[in-house]
């Protein structure tokens, strides 16, 4: 049963539809393809793909940039969704992964193989912070047309302290293979973008 995708045909049409509606400029498929992508090239450091993949495919399903429980939300659909597909204790785990990304910091699961999957999935998240600088600066592009009706002046407060939050953490990913990988990028594009946005408008 751990084997078997979680996500059938019928469902993934459903969450296509989602991610295809709105305002949604970095948080769609093309965001959940990449990190699907991913998961295929980690696959074999994940104890439960499958759950990692629903996870991937559920934690943006609900996405309102004016609203804070995003998340949750997101989370609550993967619930109802999967309840019957997958057993109590696992559909535990995929909530919680999902949950998780409102801060991107890591919950403690009972099993330290759930807590890997979990640090595994939360960097495959942000894995767009360690990219090539023009593949970053069109992610801050496409993120700031999602909060196009911020004002720039809140905007810029608002990025710049998430970049700082970012920015003073001892890591920023949780795991070595993506702190090798990403990790030296992302804190010279953040920096780069923190210093751009302090200039003056």
């Amino acid at each position: 049963m751990e084997n078997e995708p979680l996500i059938d045909m019928a469902l993934k049409t459903e969450l296509w539809a989602l991610y295809s509606t709105g305002n949604r400029h970095y948080h769609n498929l093309v965001h959940i393809e990449a990190m699907l992508a991913l998961a295929g090239d980690y696959r074999a450091l994940l104890d439960d793909p499958r759950a990692v993949e629903a996870a991937i495919w559920f934690h943006d399903a609900i996405y309102d940039s004016r609203a804070k429980d995003n998340e949750i939300r997101s989370a609550a659909l993967a619930e109802k969704k999967l309840a019957g597909r997958v057993d109590a204790e696992r559909l535990d785990r995929i909530s919680a992964m999902i949950v998780a990304t409102a801060a991107h910091k890591l919950t403690r699961f009972d099993d330290a193989a759930a807590t890997r999957d979990a640090s595994l999935f939360l960097d495959m998240d942000l894995s767009i912070l360690g990219a090539a600088p023009d593949a970053f600066d069109a992610y801050e592009r496409a993120v700031r047309r999602e909060y196009d009706w911020v004002e720039e002046p809140m905007w810029r407060a608002g990025r710049g302290a998430v970049l700082k939050d970012f920015l003073a953490r001892p890591h920023i990913f949780h795991t070595e293979e993506f702190r090798q990988r990403f990790e030296p990028q992302a804190r010279l594009n953040m920096a780069r973008s923190l210093e751009t946005l302090q200039e003056p408008s």
